[in-house]
C-alpha cells in the first residue's frame, strides 16, 4: 500500500476557498478518477506545518493505480475547469505530489 498526498498553499486569505473547492473536488471529480471517499482525507496545515498548506491524502495500491487515476483525470472536462476555478486562490508553484510507503 502506499499513500499518495497532493499539496497545495492557499494565498492568505482565500483558505476557506480552496478547502470549498478542495471539498468539490472529492465530492464530484475523485470518484471519476478512481479515488473513492473511505480511501481519501483532506488535511491542513496545524503545529509545526505551514498554515495555507492544503493537502488530499489518497491510499493507493500500487503507483500504476495512480498513473490510471492521473490519466483519468486528464480526460475528465470538469477537472480542467475545476482547476481553472482554483488556480486563483492558490500560491503559484506550490502544488506537488508526494509518494509514501505504508509499513
Amino acid at each position: 500500500m502506499m499513500i499518495a498526498r497532493w499539496s497545495i498553499d492557499a494565498k492568505f486569505g482565500y483558505k476557506q476557498n480552496v478547502l470549498d473547492l478542495m471539498q468539490r473536488w472529492l465530492r464530484e471529480i475523485a470518484p471519476q478518477a478512481g479515488f473513492t471517499a473511505d480511501k481519501t482525507r483532506l488535511l491542513t496545515g496545524s503545529i509545526g506545518a505551514l498554515e495555507a498548506t492544503v493537502q488530499s491524502e489518497h491510499l493507493i495500491e500500487d503507483l500504476a493505480e495512480l498513473n490510471r487515476a492521473w490519466d483519468k483525470m486528464a480526460s475528465i472536462p470538469a477537472h480542467k475547469q475545476w482547476s481553472k476555478d482554483l488556480e486563483p486562490f492558490v500560491v503559484s508553484g506550490t502544488s506537488r505530489w508526494e509518494i509514501y510507503r505504508v509499513l
